[in-house]
């Protein structure tokens, strides 16, 4: 496991990518987190239970799903190291979460809470303006990826997946990224193919 003042840095150096801030103002922010271990397969947060916390995946990776009505799993979102993540409805609304946020690696998590986090960036204007800046990142990363869906075939959102998210190809199961696809694992198969060829 990392030390606790490596984390920190790996913050401090997220942060600092979207704007200036303090060590000091950083040394308070941490100090508002938690860290959390969760082995590979463990949930960070299921369906039924209220999103209480934003995530700062510090090692690992994780996956976004929900199960329909037919009891498929879907896959939403993947998300790896110095990626933010939450579920938005049930942490902003406070009601129960639809859908399932799961380690697929052990991974090392430093959450906050959002009573804390609402807290900081009331103190620190240097993080709100940061914050900002991550969460419309967030909107623009959603928006992609529903155009993406309506205006590309399945070849290619394989290719562009693989383009814009080349880690992911080599730490995530095939039939996982099908599923985030929205193609069967036999036609995923049959584009790696060509694809590859």
């Amino acid at each position: 496991m990392k030390s606790a003042k490596t984390e920190k840095e790996q913050l401090a150096a997220y942060f600092r990518r979207y704007g200036k801030i303090s060590i000091s103002d950083i040394d308070y922010f941490f100090t508002l987190m938690q860290l959390k271990e969760f082995s590979k397969s463990e949930y960070i947060l299921e369906a039924g239970k209220t999103c209480k916390h934003q995530y700062f995946i510090s090692k690992g990776l994780t996956r976004t799903f929900y199960i329909d009505h037919n009891g498929t799993e879907k896959i939403t979102q993947f998300a790896i190291e110095n990626w933010w993540l939450t579920n938005w409805d049930s942490y902003k609304n406070e009601a129960p979460s639809t859908s399932y946020i799961q380690a697929l690696e052990d991974s090392i998590i430093l959450q906050i809470e959002k009573s804390e986090l609402e807290k900081a960036l009331s103190k620190i204007p240097a993080l709100e303006r940061i914050f900002r800046e991550i969460t419309e990142n967030w909107l623009i990363a959603i928006q992609r990826r529903s155009e993406f869906y309506l205006n590309l075939d399945s070849k290619s959102r394989y290719e562009k997946f693989i383009a814009t998210l080349p880690n992911f190809s080599q730490r995530v199961p095939q039939y996982m990224i099908a599923s985030y696809l929205e193609i069967t694992p036999q036609h995923l198969s049959t584009i790696r193919a060509k694809y590859i060829s």
